[in-house]
């Protein structure tokens, strides 16, 4: 075969042209392309409210129209029964689960890539916050600084010179904490701020920069400073206990990890009211609460629909949604409101400073010092 000449092609075009059926891509003139909007992330979420003890919610609306089709029967666009067309049906179990049923088509399409992008952020926040500042940071500072604040001393023979001045005992140990956490909290302060303005400018949306997110950043700073002045208390306390009171440390380092984990997946179990770890987070939770009040709607509406995994496989959830469910939780105290979980946790925490405080001055008196 040769190759098609001008007038081979131009004879063929007009071939095309005299059918009675044009075949796509040949029509004159040509019709141009639908904008990818209407076949592309085209129904997105429409979930505004929440349920709340036994009543259900209304949410959702078939922004592309494929429930809401004339050919399409009332029974059709109400398969979930409820009694209104078009929609998705929110409530809660007996057991506080979140329970959503969708109508055919509703909310089917969302855009995947905002959600992930909008969950992961929230997701690191709260994961960097919890993990690294409330957690990591806060007790291992105090677990090499703390332990030796009185212990050293006593090793070394200097704290007899500081007890020859009329100064009780409990008060050396107090002013010892007070000068561990003159270096501690500007540290964390600092850090605090630069996260918050990288995370600040790093998050997703069209303003610069989020500034409501400055309200779950000072929750973290706060809550790290608790957990510091507590664990500080602890382990300056386990010093003057022991000559190697860092080994009486790891221990209850050990158990704050446990019941750090144990609170992600299970925030509201008991054996986290006996430790540090479980309360400084829930002043965290509690602000997340009030910083993203959407956060449930958030995390649900991921599983709602399937979406692609990493690596393209389909999944039965959205990417981002799984990481958000993990590291966010309910403060765990029951059906009050965040800013009253926020106090109670504040007021344990001082309660448990104060009697190591007590403790750590009782145990110092009855030290000899060489």
């Amino acid at each position: 075969m040769g190759i098609p000449t001008q007038m081979d092609r131009s004879a063929y075009t007009a071939l095309i042209h005299s059918l009675p059926c044009p075949i796509p891509g040949f029509f004159d003139p040509p019709i141009p392309p639908d904008d990818p909007s209407v076949w592309i992330d085209e129904d997105d979420f429409d979930w505004n409210e929440s349920p709340t003890g036994t009543r259900s919610v209304s949410v959702g609306y078939d922004d592309d129209g494929d429930c809401r089709t004339d050919d399409r029967t009332s029974s059709q666009k109400d398969t979930n029964d409820n009694g209104v067309e078009c929609d998705i049906e929110l409530s809660l179990t007996l057991t506080g689960e979140f329970r959503y049923e969708a109508d055919s088509f509703v909310d089917e399409d969302p855009d995947d890539e905002a959600y992930a992008k909008e969950a992961l952020h929230r997701a690191s926040i709260l994961g960097i916050g919890k993990l690294g500042f409330v957690f990591i940071i806060s007790i291992f500072i105090p677990l090499f600084m703390a332990t030796g604040l009185i212990r050293d001393e006593m090793n070394s023979g200097t704290m007899h010179y500081m007890l020859t001045k009329p100064i009780a005992r409990t008060e050396v140990f107090f002013y010892r904490v007070i000068g561990y956490l003159g270096i501690v909290w500007p540290y964390l302060i600092i850090l605090t701020l630069i996260s918050a303005i990288v995370t600040g400018f790093a998050g997703p949306g069209d303003s610069l920069f989020r500034f409501s997110e400055f309200g779950i950043w000072l929750a973290i700073l706060f809550a790290a400073m608790m957990a510091t002045l507590v664990y500080g208390m602890l382990f300056c306390f386990l010093g003057v206990m022991w000559r190697y009171g860092i080994i009486l440390a790891i221990p209850f380092a050990a158990w704050e990890l446990g019941m750090a984990l144990l609170s992600m997946g299970v925030p509201d179990a008991p054996i986290l009211r006996f430790s540090v770890i479980g309360w400084a987070l829930i002043i965290v939770d509690s602000a997340s609460m009030i910083v993203w009040p959407d956060m449930t709607l958030l995390i649900y509406s991921g599983f709602s629909v399937e979406g692609t995994d990493a690596l393209g496989f389909e999944s039965e959830e959205l990417i981002g949604s799984e990481p958000l469910q993990y590291f966010y939780a309910n403060p765990g105290l029951g059906n009050i409101s965040p800013f009253l979980s926020m106090i109670i946790a504040t007021v344990v925490l001082l309660i448990q400073a104060t009697a190591l405080l007590f403790l750590g001055g009782a145990i110092f008196k009855g030290k000899e010092i060489e």
